[in-house]
């Protein structure tokens, strides 16, 4: 696959040695020429010099036959302008762009280029980890597909539902247990598996349906549901 690179900072000439390491061509886009003296000898030699924004740079870097596109310079503007000019002008199939105001990112997801946060994913990622469920705590989506649709978030499991089964929260709720969290280690849990104390879920869900879940969940288990 030939994949170009919008910004040549840490993540970018990462993200340009790992996917040469793994038998891929990469072009690297960056305005400010002293960014390419991140990137190996070999490397630096496909990358150009320009805006994003810019058609000709984006031929010159190959986005013609491109399979994918990553847009990861320090500017939003840039990355998600960049991103869908590679969708929708090029029609590369696998874009995605770093968004670092959340409130953004959102807005981005539903015009259907895939995002990753920055700050703000990484703080309430840790803060879910030191303070799971406290009040008030932003317990957003953790993942979003590009249509907007499907969300993934972070549950810790309330008392009330130890000792039942993964197939009993999902007939509770219009959700998924993707994975779980117990005692350090991943999960991938059968219907039949026991919750735990300390178990924290990793549900997938409709994003219509997640601040509902999320308050239920929190309300804990209705007696009413049997074995």
């Amino acid at each position: 696959m030939h994949i170009v690179i919008l910004g040549c900072g840490r993540v970018g000439s990462t993200l340009a040695h790992t996917l040469e390491d793994m038998g891929h061509t990469v072009a690297v886009i960056d305005q400010a020429a002293d960014a390419f003296r991140r990137l190996r000898s070999a490397t630096a030699k496909a990358a150009v010099r320009g805006a994003g924004q810019d058609r000709d740079v984006l031929v010159a870097a190959g986005i013609e036959n491109a399979s994918a596109f990553a847009a990861v310079s320090s500017g939003d503007n840039s990355n998600i302008i960049t991103a869908r000019v590679a969708r929708e002008t090029f029609g590369v199939e696998n874009v995605v762009a770093r968004i670092y105001d959340p409130r953004r990112a959102a807005v981005y997801q539903r015009l259907g280029i895939p995002t990753v946060g920055t700050v703000h994913w990484t703080a309430g990622t840790i803060l879910r980890r030191l303070v799971p469920g406290s009040p008030g705590l932003d317990v957003g989506p953790l993942w979003r597909d590009p249509s907007g649709s499907l969300v993934m978030t972070e549950a810790p499991l309330a008392p009330s539902w130890v000792g039942r089964r993964v197939e009993q929260l999902e007939g509770a709720f219009p959700l998924r247990v993707a994975y779980l969290v117990r005692a350090g280690h991943i999960l991938l849990p059968r219907g039949d598996e026991t919750l735990q104390a300390g178990d924290v879920l990793h549900v997938l869900t409709r994003s219509a349906d997640i601040d509902r879940i999320q308050a239920r969940l929190g309300e804990g288990a209705d007696d009413r549901q049997g074995d």
